[in-house]
């Protein structure tokens, strides 16, 4: 018979985060029993996730940053690879003054934390951790997401941007420890667990599906991407959950060997395998080139010998997390960068290429036959008006266009962004937005481009074969916008916005905007070339 042994399934070296601090008060020591106990007052929840979810939606960390500097001064980045990481570390220097946040979808609020045996919190942690969430909300810019299901068809947004997820745990010591994360749809929807066999755990086949799962997750995420990998788990949700805590490097301290005890480790010759994998694939900052990834991690867990879970995901371009924990000595939170511009070059060398300049003024015919003397790929620059329209706004429009057969005129005259905007700061002419996710509107394009409407469509990632076919079919665009800098674009190239239809919509309404020398790429165009080559 085996003898007993216990290895607790992450063990961790030594926590080597910065942390600032940002209350001595909440929390004291106290004597029950003759032991101490670290005594956490509610206020404390609160204020901590105040402060956490504050910072992430305006700073990034450190480590990012230079990573995106280190893109600009790699000779092997294409054009494309660096003008995209340029735009990023100047929205980062936007977002960093706290007005407006770095992305437009302000996310949901996901908070993990672990409270050591010795910590005693009079209260409701889950309360006190929600209303600092609700406080961040109603204070800053940001917009509301979360959706309540009223029944199983109808939904309302809650107005709030709660509830959040919330995991407690149970941990040791007198320390209260936390994740504060705030992830983005298009980010979220880029999670995939993979239900495989142990006929994939082989350099070959472990390789191939790789391969082809990372290309699967295209660009609508806003890479470049921080991916992470996890091969194993003694449950899917175990899994998945990993995934989620190794996409923020949360899990950077876990040996680099496994061992017949079965805890998890990662396995750093297979980090730098895929990152190679992933820069070989052509597809990289969004609009071609090798940064598809910045990195990678791939942790491996024990499994059930019938059960072999794969989980994939990525923390996006909008890199929102910050560790965080209460210690007898106060409330600490992570130190963010909060000077990104150091980052930036001296010389900015993004225009080598001029881009091309697109007069949205124009009529829809004249538009069209300026973008098809273009090649995909082909740099722009938009200037005019712009209909922003998303999910539901599209819905209603195929209600319109199903009832009384056509579209309305300007959906037909002017090209369409696929957006939701951010509050707007006062004074401002709108908060953050940037593109949502393309492919989530692919089904409507056909039909809408037989009318007349969406010829032109700007948004970030990937489109469908359909897409391509329909856009061949009817001479219609699809133009890619850079996912990741929404702060850059309301600063500097969106001069008005206006409710067009819709407006108890809220972010979902039917909007027109108009931009000045906003950035694009031809990504689909009028002959069935696509920049993706979708096959």
């Amino acid at each position: 018979m085996t003898d007993f042994a216990y290895s607790p399934m992450f063990p961790q070296a030594a926590d080597d985060t910065a942390y600032e601090l940002v209350s001595t008060e909440h929390v004291e020591m106290v004597e029950l029993g003759g032991e101490e106990f670290l005594k956490v007052d509610p206020e404390a929840l609160r204020l901590l996730a105040q402060r956490a979810f504050t910072d992430i939606s305006h700073l990034l960390r450190s480590s990012h940053l230079a990573q995106l500097r280190a893109i600009l001064d790699d000779p092997e980045a294409t054009q494309n690879d660096r003008f995209v990481a340029l735009e990023m570390l100047k929205n980062a220097v936007v977002a960093a003054d706290g007005l407006l946040p770095m992305c437009q979808d302000t996310g949901t609020a996901i908070i993990s934390g672990t409270r050591g045996d010795r910590v005693l919190v009079t209260g409701d942690d889950g309360e006190a951790l929600s209303r600092g969430v609700y406080d961040t909300y109603q204070q800053s810019n940001l917009r509301y997401s979360q959706l309540a299901a009223t029944s199983m068809f109808d939904e309302v947004n809650t107005a709030t941007n709660l509830p959040a997820q919330i995991d407690l745990y149970a941990g040791k010591g007198t320390e209260y420890k936390f994740a504060f994360i705030q992830k983005g749809g298009g980010s979220a929807n880029k999670t995939f667990l993979h239900q495989k066999t142990k006929a994939v755990l082989n350099p070959e086949g472990l390789r191939d599906f790789i391969k082809s799962a990372v290309l699967d997750l295209g660009t609508s995420a806003c890479p470049p991407y921080h991916l992470a990998i996890v091969i194993g788990g003694t449950s899917a949700e175990y899994n998945l959950k990993t995934v989620k805590q190794a996409s923020i490097r949360a899990l950077d301290g876990l040996p680099t060997e496994g061992n017949s005890l079965g805890h998890a480790w990662r396995d750093t010759e297979w980090e730098a395998e895929i990152l190679q994998i992933t820069r070989d694939l052509g597809i990289g900052a969004q609009f071609g080139g090798k940064y598809y990834c910045h990195d990678v991690r791939v942790i491996r867990l024990p499994r059930h010998g019938a059960s072999c879970p794969i989980g994939i995901g990525v923390s996006c371009s909008a890199d929102r997390q910050a560790l965080a924990k209460i210690t007898p000595e106060g409330i600490f939170v992570e130190k963010l960068e909060r000077d990104p511009a150091k980052f930036l070059p001296e010389v900015d060398s993004s225009d080598e290429i001029p881009a091309v300049a697109i007069d949205l003024n124009k009529p829809m015919p004249d538009i069209l036959a300026t973008l098809s003397q273009y090649p995909v790929e082909t740099r722009l620059s938009l200037t005019g008006p712009l209909i922003v329209a998303r999910d539901i706004a599209h819905a209603k429009l195929l209600e319109k266009l199903e009832s009384e057969g056509s579209l309305p005129d300007y959906f037909k005259n002017h090209p369409v962004y696929y957006a939701g905007p951010a509050k707007t700061p006062d004074g401002m002419a709108s908060g953050s937005f940037g593109p949502t996710t393309a492919g989530r509107m692919d089904s409507y394009v056909s039909k809408f481009q037989m009318a007349g409407g969406s010829m032109v469509m700007l948004a970030k990632g990937n489109r469908s074969r359909k897409v391509l076919e329909s856009c061949k079919a009817h001479g219609g665009f699809y133009l890619g916008s850079i996912g990741g800098v929404a702060a850059k674009l309301a600063l500097e190239s969106i001069k008005k916005i206006e409710v067009l239809e819709y407006p108890e919509l809220g972010m979902e309404a039917v909007w027109k905007i108009e931009v000045e020398n906003f950035p694009a790429f031809i990504i689909t165009d009028d002959k069935g070339n696509d920049f993706f080559d979708i096959g």
